[in-house]
This record gives C-alpha cells, structure tokens and sequence, in this order.
C-alpha cells in the first residue's frame, strides 16, 4: 500500500509565509499516528497538504504524494481518507434525522436533499459506519436532538461511511466535555485495533490513545521529534517543546502532562 502522505524536500507556503522548508515526512496509511504541538506549528497547513486543499511548491527535487498519486482529485481523496472535524458539525439542517449526516456523505454533500435516492446498499454501509461509531440507534433522531458528543461520533460515522483506508482526525474532541470525549477516544482505539489507520491531530498529549504507535512533533514549521509515544513524550522533550517546565507521566497508556514544580 502506497504511504497516505510523501514529501521529499518540500516547501510549503500559505500565501506569502513559508510555513514549511525542506520538508521531508512519510506517514503510512495503515500507521495510528498522532500529530502535536503549539500553535503556529505547522498542524493546519500539514491537514490541508494531506486532504490536498494545498500543494507543496513545484520545485526540482521537490516529491508531494499522496496516495502514490503526484496529481490527484479531490473527490478521490473523500473516498480514500475519511475526515473528521468538529466545524463540520454546524453543516446539517437541526430537524432532518441524523443518518442525513452519514448517507449524504455518499452524494458529497452535507445534509440530504430531495433528489437524493439511496439504495438497500447505500443504506446498509451507512448502518455499519453508525454502528462502528456507536450511534446506529440514533439515526432516526432529528439531528438537533443531538448532543455534542453525539454529532460529533456522527461525524466519524460519515467519514467511516467510505471504507477510507486512513481517517484524519483534526482536533476531533474540541468543545466535548470529559465523557463525550473519553467516549470518542474508546470508539477510535477499537478502530485501531481492528486494522483501521488513524492520524490525530491534537493539541492534548493526555487523549492521545494508547495504540498509537508513532507521535510527530511539530514546532515553527519543522519535524521536532518523531518516533514512538513513550521516547518523543518525555519531559524534557514536551518542555522544549512548550518552551515551559513539565513533567509527563504515564497511566493506563496514556500520556498525562503537569506543570513542573520549581
């Protein structure tokens, strides 16, 4: 299987700011990947790299892949990455049900409407993406019944809808209180553990799930550490990170970060 994301010495600008300078980054697709750092590190630009929204400069030298594929389309890539994130939950009209959120995924749109038509097969592969996110005996519930936590597992049911071969998940706990986010992160480490690769992207070392098998730090536009959860989250190296003291420790497989004591 070709990897999800490529790059060879790549730069990467959003408008007249280089974010990204001779760049070189392989992420796996079948890989459980978490992507972490400050703000201004380079976490959006690398999503729209990876959902293709950006391209890195066309440069001697240059390789941005995805897929395998240097060119690409967008309505490929929704069918071959599954995103989620928390934006999209304000998309879908409040009083049509919640499956629209799943089944209009299939017309590339967001929300049904009256020329859509779907059949006993569109209707069975929306079933087992809610039932893989938790929320099958929701679908017939108007959408603005809904709490948080409940859009949000919809969201992933959408991007499961697909059969992606990764999901990106950008920030996809934000705004969920501690049990709506605890609940997601179990429905994605099931994911994991059942062959599905995953890329978080997150600014909360402590919800990073216990399967992950690979962290990227990023700070100012570079790779700042990249390897195993255990070896980049480590004291010193979130504390060079933040540029602040603290202190990691680690409980049940997950990371949990505290100020240090002076």
């Amino acid at each position: 299987m070709h990897p999800l994301l490529e790059l060879r010495h790549a730069d990467v600008w959003r408008g007249d700011h280089r974010v990204f300078r001779d760049l070189s980054l392989t992420v796996g697709a079948e890989e459980s990947i978490a992507i972490l750092g400050p703000n201004g590190a380079g976490k959006s630009t690398l999503i729209k790299l990876i959902t293709g929204e950006l391209r890195a400069a066309a440069e001697p030298g240059t390789i941005a892949r995805l897929f395998g594929e240097d060119l690409w389309s967008l309505e490929e890539l929704r069918h071959r990455l599954g995103l989620v994130s928390p934006e999209e939950a304000h998309r879908f009209d409040v009083e049509e049900p919640a499956e629209g959120v799943v089944l209009s995924s299939l017309r590339g749109a967001f929300g049904l409407a009256r020329w859509m038509r779907f059949s006993k097969h569109d209707r069975s592969r929306a079933l087992a993406a809610m039932e893989k996110a938790g929320i099958a005996h929701l679908a017939k519930r108007p959408y603005g019944e809904l709490s948080s936590g409940e859009r949000r597992r919809f969201l992933l049911a959408r991007a499961l809808v697909h059969e992606p071969q990764a999901l990106l998940l950008d920030e996809p706990t934000t705004a969920l209180d501690f049990p709506s986010s605890l609940a997601f992160i179990q429905i994605v480490r099931a994911l994991v553990r059942s062959g599905h690769g995953v890329l978080w992207v997150t600014h909360h070392p402590s919800e990073i799930p216990p399967e992950t098998s690979r962290v990227i730090l990023l700070k100012e536009g570079r790779i700042f550490a990249d390897g195993p959860p255990r070896k980049t989250l480590t004291s010193s190296i979130l504390s060079e990170l933040y540029g602040l003291p603290l202190t990691v420790r680690w409980s049940g497989g997950f990371c949990h970060v505290t100020a240090a004591h002076s």
